[in-house]
């Protein structure tokens, strides 16, 4: 027993670095990995391919070249196969279909139109099922698509960069003449926010940050899906011939009901009422779109209201090595620091709010 608890173990491991593959191009699905084997080799391997291609145990089934071996095998997979018709048919009927006998799940599936019904699925048609197996590890890997169906909001990130001594902007003399970033970290910190601006569904900032830093919010400098631009603007303030407005990729404006202005090409407006719990709403904004993921890019006093709504579940912190003695100060935060890594001069530091 001792064993095969072992084995197990190790593959949905496996199946959690597959799954890894489809961050940034999957959602709104989970990004799922899936591991078949007989007689303890592998014999077969997939993830999820991007939104509306096929789900991980179809791709993993399908790299099985003889398919006779199905009838021996164990079929592993980080969340519990779907059992609904949706953009792809259920995994569940197709692993039934293939006479899999044994399926070993990390953890069950919370949406509403699975949540447990693969598993009776699998079930009725005689398969031995085993379920959770590293559930810790499944949560935090499918930590985006579980907050979004157990708690209806977006998966919240925030991120900042510091001085040493812990402003997060320059009082204005120190800025140039045109609005521009002000940089207080590296270049390789800066395309690494890049690369996880590929990895999630939108990007927010506040309208202080837009009007000094006219920011183009996408990920220039790597290859990946651009997230959806989110900027606050309550009394639409923004000039028109700044990037966010540029058309390049979509945008949505969060202003002051009764604001809304005509939408230009590829921007939207949604209306907010400034009097009550903005980070509440604006989760429900992106809830309503679908969002799963939102990185909150500031500023301070952005930043900040999430923070004090308890309204985040990850906070990355760049903190550059120059002292800039005067400025913003950046937000106060307290959560659960689970890695801090050195970047050339530059320390990041991630905290988990848990």
């Amino acid at each position: 027993y001792f064993c095969w608890v072992k084995i197990h173990e190790k593959y949905i491991l496996r199946c959690i670095e597959l799954a890894k593959n489809g961050l940034g191009t999957t959602a709104p699905n989970p990004m799922v990995g899936c591991v078949i084997t007989v007689d303890g080799k592998i014999i077969g391997e997939g993830f999820t391919s991007p939104y509306g291609g096929p789900h991980a145990e179809v791709n993993a089934i399908h790299s099985v070249s003889d398919k006779e071996q199905l009838k021996k095998a164990t079929l592993y997979v980080s969340l519990e196969p779907c059992s609904h018709h949706g953009k792809t048919p259920p995994c569940a009927d197709l692993i039934i279909r293939h006479g899999i006998p044994r399926v070993v799940i990390g953890i069950r599936d919370p949406h509403k139109k699975v949540d447990g019904k693969g598993i009776e699925k699998l079930l009725a048609a005689g398969i031995e099922v085993t379920c959770p197996v590293r559930e810790q590890e499944c949560r935090v890997h499918h930590r985006r698509f579980l907050t979004y169906q157990e708690k209806d909001r977006p998966y919240v990130i925030l991120k900042w960069a510091e001085s040493g001594d812990g402003f997060i902007a320059p009082d204005p003399d120190m800025r140039g003449s045109k609005p521009q970033p002000y940089w207080i970290t590296t270049r390789h910190s800066r395309q690494l926010v890049h690369q996880w601006r590929t990895e999630e569904q939108a990007i927010l900032v506040g309208t202080t940050t837009c009007v000094k830093d006219n920011p183009k919010l996408t990920p220039r400098t790597w290859v990946g899906n651009s997230p959806l631009r989110v900027v606050i603007d309550r009394k639409l303030k923004i000039p028109k011939d700044y990037h966010i407005y540029d058309g390049s990729v979509k945008t949505l404006i969060l202003t002051e009901e009764g604001l809304i202005s005509e939408s230009a090409s590829g921007v939207d407006y949604a209306p907010l009422d400034f009097t009550e719990n903005l980070p509440v709403q604006i989760c429900d904004r992106l809830c309503e779109r679908g969002i799963q993921s939102v990185i909150i890019e500031g500023g301070a006093k952005t930043l900040k209201s999430f923070i004090e709504a308890g309204l985040w579940d990850e906070a990355r912190i760049f903190t550059g090595p120059k002292p800039l003695k005067s400025g913003i100060k950046s937000p106060p935060i307290h959560g659960k620091e689970v890695s801090r890594t050195q970047i050339e001069n530059d320390l990041l530091r991630i905290l988990r709010n848990d």
